[in-house]
């Protein structure tokens, strides 16, 4: 089965989703200006608690809006970036 990391972060919630081998669990926290400093510790942390490896994540989907711009950005960034690492 497919583990997919969902982040959204486009507007005053930021919102993360595990999904996957037979887990499924979901952050929904205060974002707006701290999504930027929180996107990846919540990430790291959902991994964590599923038991899920980084590099067992076959997909990293986000949020493309609408929304604010800097929100959109530090979603796409973070995935870029988890993606890329």
């Amino acid at each position: 089965m497919s583990v997919l990391l969902a982040l959204d972060s486009s507007t005053e919630h930021m919102a993360l989703a595990l999904v996957g081998q037979g887990h499924a669990a979901f952050v929904d926290a205060d974002g707006g200006a701290l999504a930027s400093q929180r996107m990846v510790p919540e990430a790291m942390a959902l991994l964590k608690q599923a038991g899920v490896a980084l590099a067992q994540v076959d997909a990293i989907g986000f949020g493309r809006g609408p929304g604010a711009f800097t929100g959109l950005r530090t979603a796409c960034s973070v995935a870029q970036g988890l993606a890329f690492g």
